[in-house]
């Protein structure tokens, strides 16, 4: 019978800050602000939660932490948490870390939300995932789920909201923009079901085995972020620009997406 593996897992990517802990039967988690609050509260809550679960950090098979894109605050917090406990851990030893690309945790989060449409056997389920962005875009990326495991169908990508083209194949879109971008969202979209979803700490765990399996946990040295974006701050002219599109977007005639 093969041993129970234990995982500590966190994400910071979001304004949700997300940690929970396994010892491979039971799972303990913790939520709280995310954001700049993170880089503060989010090494305290890990050492909680690993105290209520009676287990220590060098017990753990690997640190999952959601690795990007997202806030770029959010993120160097994640990665620096992880490096750090990880080289920490067992008397300085150290345990491997593994990052997990946060849409592709959006996507799980949503898959176990609509487990009952979603089907476990062979048979594959695309699946959108959506991240804000801020600045007028948001991310982008398709995962086909099969057999209890993902694959990637094209690279993450930034684009404005009415960009947005999820593929012939994709059954579900999930995300946090849905309430953000409502109104510029092409209509079209209205025929696919759309699912509230984070990049939560427990997706990490379920993710996590598969993961590790396929050898994705590697050296805490090794560990960085994962930035789509390569600027954080628009100009004045981009500002004025992007508020005039959003407000001529407003402008035009919308059908609400379903919830």
């Amino acid at each position: 019978m093969p041993k129970p593996l234990k995982f500590l897992a966190f994400d910071t990517s979001t304004d949700r800050m997300s940690v929970a802990v396994t010892d491979g039967a039971r799972v303990w988690q913790h939520s709280g602000p995310g954001g700049a609050q993170a880089s503060t509260t989010l090494i305290p809550a890990i050492l909680a939660l690993l105290a209520e679960s009676g287990m220590g950090l060098g017990e753990m098979e690997a640190i999952a932490f959601g690795r990007g894109p997202g806030s770029f605050t959010g993120l160097r917090t994640a990665c620096a948490v992880a490096q750090g406990l990880a080289f920490g851990a067992n008397h300085g030893a150290g345990i491997p870390v593994l990052p997990v690309d946060t849409l592709m945790a959006v996507a799980e989060e949503a898959r176990f939300q609509q487990a009952g449409a979603v089907a476990a056997g062979d048979a594959p389920f695309t699946i959108t995932a959506l991240l804000d962005a801020r600045m007028d875009e948001m991310y982008v990326q398709s995962y086909e789920f099969r057999s209890g495991g993902y694959m990637s169908i094209k690279d993450c990508e930034l684009i404005r909201p009415e960009n947005l083209v999820p593929g012939a194949s994709a059954r579900l879109l999930a995300g946090n923009v849905f309430g953000v971008y409502a109104g510029r969202l092409p209509a079209g979209l209205a025929a696919l079901p759309c699912v509230e979803a984070f990049p939560t700490a427990t997706a990490l765990l379920r993710l996590a085995p598969a993961l590790a399996a396929a050898g994705q946990c590697m050296d805490a040295a090794l560990a960085l972020p994962l930035y789509v974006r390569d600027k954080v701050a628009q100009t004045t002219d981009e500002r004025a620009q992007l508020k005039a599109d959003a407000q001529a977007a407003l402008a035009a005639p919308v059908i609400p997406l379903q919830t």
